[in-house]
This record gives structure tokens, C-alpha cells and sequence, in this order.
């Protein structure tokens, strides 16, 4: 945990660094100020001038902060309470509505137990016109991680432990304890107008237990049932990989945050090295298809299509890792929860293979201003839709259930859907904060669930 932590904070300092040392305003005459500010004017006039500025163009200029309190809810985590801030630089503003530079910073805790401290970095301003820079440092702490088992609908789900007025409630059942460091970084090189080569670098550090709470240290857990059986490895408790990733990216869209028209295709090939040594190498593929078609001017109808299949020998931490060459949210894992099927329980349906859809109609309710900024109301139903296509370690959960019976439900993972409704507040178009609520339509994959957090998901 220690060398987590110190690389974790090494790689904030040096991130942290670069940044500043990128986001020193001009103080030359390409200044971007210089567009409405002129020698000799006040503070208040210089104020002014860059509200009718940016009134006049319908834009935003130079250094944008978006701090809020990071609270919110997870219907597998619980309630969040920390601090949040989206920090955006537009310089002159003549790329508007995307951003020059941005950074967030997020430090939360969730009322069952996880930590999440976490440093965000994106440009594609930084060397302008060649490369665009992705990095991120992030470090989770969780003593209750949702854990169902493997394959989706092979493994049973039983209400009763999630239900508190049963006599058989045990909260702990379906959790064990994830310790997660990753640090990344992405390179994006434009090949032409609307395609892209993508490269990158992943480190990983993870540690996994029984659940880590005191008041559940004696309660039975599907976990340790994994662990008895083999189903977990003895040398997959934990772990160390270096992900490289190369990719491509064919993009028509308007903009990235809050898309309005266009289409996006983005295909990943992954090698992870295990660097502990303990035969845990894999390769990953994933492909996705998104496309945003316009209905009047206030109206998109949007949809994902996604699949990825994993080779080789990967550890189970590693199985609910969805792959993206763009970081949107701190976690991206499925199948199931706030990223892939909204409402299903999170990381309920994990297979060496899976494939999932999502479609939504995006409705913009109202624009207006406030506190200097540019804001705007959305709504957006949604079906969300997955399947595992190729089982994780089937025959061995099939074998284990001859001896205990409840690692194995007799059927196939079968076909997961839910359907809901979102709710977004959007800031100049990029900070977009958002509230969504889903629904499974089988009861195996939870009653339902509601997500407060940042940005669209696809």
C-alpha cells in the first residue's frame, strides 16, 4: 500500500507540475485578452469588456472554475461527501465550445466505506495541432466493493441478503474489499480532420480481500466461497500490470461533453504485462460505435454499441475493466451500473467477453444564464441493454456448485436490459452534472438503481 501511495502522490506532484507550467498565461501580445482589453482601462472595465465579449460571441474565454461539493448518491456505494472541481482554460475562445485545457480534481468518501482521490489532465492545446495529452492519477480504498460472481445469470442472486427485514440479511454477502492505485497516460495523434492514432500507458496496483469492515468480519461472503473453491487464484488476490494500448478513433462529432450530431468509432487493442510475475498476461480487444442524430433543435437521439473479449490468463480484478480511450468517469466497469447498464447492479454481469447497447433521447428542457455562466436543462430516457458472450471460468463455477450448489444457478448469463430516466445539468457545455435513475426488467439484476455523478456516459 505504501509504494501505491507514494507513486500515487509522485505522479499528482509531477502531473500537477506540468499542468501549471503548461497553463501559464500568455503575457505577450498573442494574449488572448488583448482581443478586448485595451491599455489603460480598470479592473471593473476590463471585467466588463470580457462579459460583452463573450455575450457578443456566444462564448467562454481564459480560466473557468467549476468547484462543487461532491455529493451524491450510489445505490451500490452509498451517499458521497467530499469536494469536486472542474477547472477549464479557453484562452480567446475561438474553439469554443471545446476547451483548451482542463483539469479536475475530486477527493470523496462514500458512506460504505470507499475513498476515492483522484487527478484528471486533458489537452489537446498543450502541443497544439499534434498531440492531444490524457493523464490521470486515481486511488480507491473500498472495504465493501460490490462483488456477484461470474457470468451474470449463472451465479444466483438472493434478495434476501439485501433485504433488511429478512431473517437471512447479510449486507456483506455479495462485497468483498478492493484496493485500486492507477495511473495513466494517453497520447492521441490526428491522422486527418476526423481520424486518430491513440496510444497509452496503464498502471495498475490492486489489492483484494474479504470484506474489511469490522461489524461483517465473521459473515459469510460469496467472496470467500470464491476463494475456497479456487474459483479466485491464491496468486489473484493481488496484483501489479502495465497496460499497453493502442487504438484509433474515427470522429464526426460536433463536440465531445454534449454532442449534438455525428458519429464516433473507436477500436482498442490492449497487452497487459503482469509484474509480479505470476503468469497473470492478458490481451484485450474492444470496439464501439456511438452515433447522435439531431431531432429539431432541442431533441438528439443517441446510442452506444459496444463489445470487448479478453485472451490469455487474466486475474478476476481485472474482468470488470471496460476499456475507452477516453477516460469519462473515475470508474469504467460493467457489465452493470452507472457506466453500462444503469440500474442493474454494479459489476453484475463479468465474463471474458461481453457486448452491450445503449439508447437514449437527449432533450435540452431550457438555456439560460447564471452567475456568468452559460447553462442549460436536459432530460434523457434511456434502454440499456448487455450479454456475456464468452463465460469466465464457467465449467470451473459448475464444478464447484456439485459441492456448494449456490455458486451455480443451472442457467445460461441470459440477456440484461433495464430502462430509466436522466436528468443533466450542463455548464457551458462541457461540466455537465447528472442524475440518472434505471430499472432492470428481471429482478436478478437488482431492484433498481440511482446514480448522481458527472457527465454523459457515452
Amino acid at each position: 500500500m505504501k509504494k501505491s501511495l507514494t507513486l500515487l502522490l509522485t505522479s499528482l506532484l509531477l502531473l500537477s507540475a506540468g499542468v501549471a507550467k503548461a497553463e501559464e498565461p500568455n503575457t505577450d501580445k498573442t494574449d488572448y485578452r488583448s482581443a478586448f482589453i485595451t491599455e489603460g482601462m480598470s479592473k471593473k472595465e476590463r471585467k466588463q469588456a470580457k462579459r460583452d465579449y463573450e455575450k457578443e460571441r456566444g462564448i467562454k474565454t481564459g480560466w473557468n472554475f467549476g468547484p462543487f461539493p461532491a455529493i451524491s448518491y450510489n445505490s451500490d456505494l452509498g451517499f458521497q461527501y467530499g469536494a469536486l472541481c472542474d477547472i477549464f482554460y479557453y484562452g480567446d475562445g475561438h474553439q469554443y465550445p471545446d476547451y483548451q485545457h482542463k483539469i479536475n480534481v475530486e477527493i470523496s468518501h462514500y458512506t460504505k466505506g470507499e475513498l476515492c482521490a483522484h487527478l484528471f489532465y486533458d489537452s489537446k492545446y498543450l502541443i497544439p495541432g499534434v498531440l492531444r495529452i490524457t493523464a490521470a492519477a486515481t486511488y480507491l480504498n473500498s472495504p465493501m466493493n460490490p462483488f456477484y460472481g461470474y457470468n451474470g445469470f449463472a451465479t444466483p442472486f438472493n434478495h434476501d441478503f439485501i433485504t433488511k427485514k429478512s431473517p437471512l440479511y447479510n449486507p456483506a454477502y455479495y462485497s468483498n474489499s478492493r484496493e485500486m492505485t492507477r495511473v495513466l497516460f494517453d497520447v492521441q495523434a490526428p491522422v486527418s480532420k476526423n481520424f486518430t492514432f491513440m496510444t497509452g500507458l496503464t498502471f495498475w496496483d490492486f489489492r483484494t480481500g474479504n470484506v474489511a469492515l469490522k461489524k461483517y468480519k465473521d459473515a459469510p461472503t460469496l467472496y470467500n466461497l470464491y476463494r475456497q473453491t479456487g474459483l479466485i487464484r491464491d496468486n489473484e488476490t493481488s496484483g501489479m500490470h502495465l497496460d499497453l494500448k493502442v487504438g484509433f478513433l474515427y470522429d464526426t462529432r460536433d463536440h465531445e461533453s454534449d454532442t449534438k450530431r455525428g458519429f464516433c468509432f473507436e477500436a482498442i487493442g490492449l497487452s497487459s504485462v503482469d509484474l509480479r510475475g505470476d503468469g497473470n498476461d492478458f490481451y484485450r480487444v474492444m470496439a464501439s460505435w456511438r452515433h447522435f442524430i439531431p431531432v429539431g433543435n432541442r431533441v438528439v437521439l443517441g446510442y452506444r454499441v459496444a463489445s470487448q473479449e479478453t485472451f490469455g490468463d487474466a486475474p478476476y480484478y481485472m474482468m470488470q475493466m471496460v476499456q475507452t480511450l477516453y477516460l469519462r468517469q473515475i470508474k469504467n466497469e460493467g457489465l452493470g451500473g452507472m457506466t453500462t447498464i444503469r440500474g442493474v447492479l454494479q459489476n453484475r454481469i463479468l465474463g471474458r467477453g461481453y457486448a452491450w447497447a445503449n439508447f437514449e433521447c437527449r432533450v435540452r428542457i431550457v438555456d439560460f444564464n447564471f452567475i456568468k455562466q452559460m447553462w442549460s436543462i436536459a432530460v434523457n430516457p434511456f434502454v440499456d441493454m448487455g450479454v456475456v458472450t464468452r463465460g469466465y471460468r464457467l465449467e470451473e463455477q459448475k464444478a464447484a456448485a456439485e459441492l456448494y450448489p449456490e455458486l451455480f444457478s443451472g442457467t445460461k448469463s441470459g440477456f440484461h436490459a433495464s430502462a430509466g430516466i436522466g436528468a443533466k445539468l450542463i455548464m457551458n457545455q462541457n461540466f455537465i452534472l447528472s442524475v440518472e435513475w434505471g430499472m432492470p426488467f428481471d429482478k436478478r439484476n437488482g431492484t433498481n438503481g440511482l446514480n448522481i455523478g458527472i457527465n454523459y456516459i457515452f
